[in-house]
């Protein structure tokens, strides 16, 4: 398994996760079981796999930064402009600290707000792809939306975990540590309790209940590492078995995902759910942009969505929010669970 396989799956990865995870935001374990069972598909719009605002802004991020030449000051001014242009089509389900921060950008009062939330550290993962990239890189691009130094490690830890898993390296605790020292010592002492439970076989739901699954990074990072440590016998085991716990299920499984992806590669995501994906975040752009991440430029062939492509993707997306949303308040269950045992 080659660098640029691992890195495609980081990237398809965090998209089938964000995609997985998307309908389920919000939702306690128990109430994912009695409505959905454990879906083996996209319960969004169909069955297709539309993805959030986690791999919209990993996708912008991971674009800043190759067109920027990966210089950290003038990525994360591409970032921002990219950021509040998006942020100005309303997309739905944008964390609160990211809009704050777009709207300090858009009045001409650029800089992030001190929020330890996960909005960094969902993104950063293929930041981590490019050889040489440094933790500077991934520090500028988060602080155009979160300063807080959790958040900021938060994706500093995302992203050199993903460099180490490309490279074939395990990303383990202590390999992770000394890749990213110094650390904010309150997100060592919850990545230390996750690798203690997953070195230890703790279920899904005993590290859910353990490590947190909101959208605070220091829940949803060592969370996802959880996923990752457990060294799961195949990827969607892995990724269910964070989606499934439900609370930020986009955001948690956006981030197993793309660590997962990239320790098993590619072909290690069950190809169904890779040609469900849309088609603007599908195999297509994402290995497009893989392969750039990993040669640190972007490849001639890439193109994002048109203009009109766009705008019938965000309609599609906000009208598929509302009619979830008033599915997810009906009396009785969702069709087509599947069976099998709570992970």
């Amino acid at each position: 398994m080659d660098m640029l396989d691992r890195a495609t799956g980081c990237l398809l990865g965090l998209a089938v996760g964000d995609a997985l995870g998307f309908p389920l935001e919000g939702l306690g374990r128990r109430q994912i079981q009695s409505r959905f069972g454990r879906p083996s598909g996209y319960r969004f719009l169909g069955a297709t796999g539309y993805v959030s605002d986690d791999t919209e802004q990993a996708v912008m991020a991971a674009e800043a930064a190759l067109e920027a030449g990966l210089v950290p000051e003038e990525a994360a001014r591409r970032f921002a402009r990219k950021l509040v242009g998006w942020f100005w089509t309303l997309p739905p389900g944008v964390g609160l600290a990211t809009v704050r921060a777009c709207l300090k950008w858009s009045v001409g009062l650029g800089g992030g707000v001190a929020s330890a939330g996960n909005g960094s550290a969902m993104r950063a993962a293929p930041l981590g792809l490019v050889p040489g990239s440094g933790g500077e890189l991934v520090a500028a691009i988060s602080r155009v939306t979160h300063t807080d130094p959790r958040a900021v490690d938060g994706a500093r830890v995302m992203a050199a975990a993903a460099g180490l898993l490309v490279r074939g390296g395990s990303a383990g605790l202590d390999e992770l540590l000394e890749a990213t020292s110094p650390l904010d010592p309150r997100l060592e002492e919850a990545l230390r309790g996750a690798w203690q439970l997953a070195t230890s076989g703790a279920p899904a739901r005993q590290a859910a209940e353990r490590l947190g699954v909101s959208g605070y990074v220091l829940h949803s990072v060592p969370f996802a590492f959880w996923a990752l440590w457990r060294r799961p016998h195949s990827f969607i085991e892995g990724l269910q078995s964070v989606v499934f716990q439900g609370g930020d299920a986009d955001s948690n499984g956006a981030m197993a995902g793309a660590l997962l992806g990239a320790w098993k590669g590619r072909d290690s995501i069950p190809s169904d759910l890779v040609e469900a994906l849309e088609p603007a975040y599908g195999a297509g752009r994402l290995g497009l942009l893989a392969r750039g991440l990993v040669e640190g430029s972007l490849p001639p062939g890439y193109r994002p969505p048109g203009f009109a492509a766009a705008r019938r993707r965000e309609l599609a997306v906000k009208l598929g929010v509302g009619l979830h949303a008033l599915r997810r308040l009906l009396p009785w269950p969702l069709p087509a669970a599947d069976p099998g045992a709570e992970p």
